[in-house]
């Protein structure tokens, strides 16, 4: 057979299998004429799902590939093109690669990971920030960072690196960047319905989640709860009005926590108050829905625990933790077991030469680390930038949430992990 002609065998066998499947699904020309025309739509509708589910795998296929081909290992050199002010505090960064080389794309609620070398610092700081746009822009990558406040009567200072973002850092300046990474992702191909529930800057993911559905153009049932204390913090205000006014598949309920006397109901936000379970039932037609959250450790830990209890499964339920991670999944963990504080298991740092045992009092091995004098360099806090990997010498381990990204095998991340067993670390 000539090279020229298997081209045309795979086209010819081509046909063969669209016409099958044509016959198939009853749209021959002899079989439309016998069936009711019932039937007739019935199998067309078979034949356009399937076209449909056809085109879904092709350009998931296709964006994976871009995601492969065009990812890079370590760190890239990134441009500040832009520093946009969004609210009280916050402000977004569009960036650009120094290089000028193409930049890969990332599944909405995905994050970048920044090297931050501040003068005066013995180390560079690792952070995580979620992207803030969708992935339509092929040269541009969008982050909004609001500045950390210190807890209320203490002497801490502000977050040290959106501080530093949100006062020094300007348009020019270059900065460290990895590739986009995370497992708290939409798939914009899919047709389920899709809940966000977000607060304060949690809110970030769901913006690069809504502009993607809002960019498809293909209705897709789509409802964004957002809680913030009042409309000094609401970012994205203009934004979202704008999608609430020209989208209608997607619904925006805004919840301000404490209003002041210049917030104005029916125009900055639709009820005074947290995002409650009860809000969502009495506002849901049901809860067959893909939900996403993302806000405060502690309005995680009560969403998520109400979304269960509402019937929600488990696999619907999608959370993106920043901070000290405490939001926990069911049934998981490096052993297979449902993760668990406490249990009093001993813990070896060999390097440290130091033995203890796990108190109930800690929440992760870093804090365990921490609260002995041990220092473990740490970024994200929350097993997304894998700063804090230590290898594990013995014994086996258990996360409080799933990796964003799974360390080497031998290694955990100490800031989601406790221990499930007598454990010796290398550090």
């Amino acid at each position: 057979m000539s090279v020229l002609a298997a081209p045309l065998l795979l086209e010819a066998a081509g046909y063969v299998l669209v016409a099958a499947a044509l016959i198939q699904a009853g749209l021959g020309t002899w079989t439309l004429w016998q069936r009711s025309v019932a039937e007739q739509r019935a199998a067309a509708a078979a034949a356009e799902h399937f076209a449909r589910r056809a085109d879904l795998i092709l350009r998931r296929a296709e964006v994976q590939r871009d995601r492969t081909v065009l990812s890079w290992n370590g760190w890239r050199k990134f441009v500040v093109a832009r520093k946009i002010p969004e609210c009280e505090g916050t402000h977004s960064f569009d960036l650009v690669p120094h290089d000028g080389r193409p930049i890969a794309p990332f599944l909405p609620g995905q994050y970048l990971t920044f090297q931050i070398r501040r003068p005066g610092d013995d180390r560079p700081l690792v952070r995580c920030y979620s992207l803030s746009d969708g992935p339509y822009r092929p040269d541009v990558y969008r982050v909004t960072i609001k500045t950390v406040p210190p807890p209320p009567g203490s002497d801490v200072p502000p977050g040290r690196s959106s501080s530093w973002f949100n006062q020094v850092v300007e348009p020019g300046d270059i900065l460290d960047v990895r590739a986009p990474s995370g497992q708290f992702g939409l798939d914009p191909h899919q047709e389920t319905g899709v809940v966000m529930i977000a607060g304060g800057i949690g809110v970030t993911p769901m913006i690069s989640m809504v502009n993607t559905l809002s960019a498809t153009g293909t209705p897709r049932s789509t409802w964004l709860f957002y809680g913030v204390h009042n409309r000094s913090q609401h970012a994205f205000a203009e934004h979202l009005a704008e999608l609430r006014r020209t989208v209608p598949w997607i619904t925006i309920v805004t919840f301000y926590s404490r209003p002041t006397p210049s917030c104005v109901a029916g125009r900055d936000y639709d009820h005074v108050g947290l995002i409650t379970l009860d809000r969502l039932k009495a506002t849901l037609p049901s809860n067959t829905f893909e939900f996403f959250v993302c806000g405060p450790p502690p309005m995680m830990e009560a969403m998520t625990r109400d979304l269960r209890a509402w019937g929600v499964p488990e696999e619907r339920i999608h959370f993106e933790a920043f901070g000290p991670a405490t939001v926990r999944r069911q049934g998981g963990g490096e052993t297979g077991a449902p993760a668990a504080v406490g249990g009093g298991h001993e813990v070896v740092f060999s390097r440290s030469g130091k033995t203890v045992h796990w108190p109930d009092r800690c929440t992760s091995l870093l804090e365990l680390a921490e609260s002995n004098g041990i220092a473990i360099d740490s970024g994200c806090r929350a097993g997304n930038c894998g700063t804090c990997a230590v290898a594990i010498k013995e014994g086996t381990i258990d996360y409080l949430t799933a990796p964003g990204e799974p360390p080497a095998t031998g290694t955990c991340l100490t800031c989601i992990a406790t221990p499930a067993s007598r454990l010796v670390l290398d550090t």
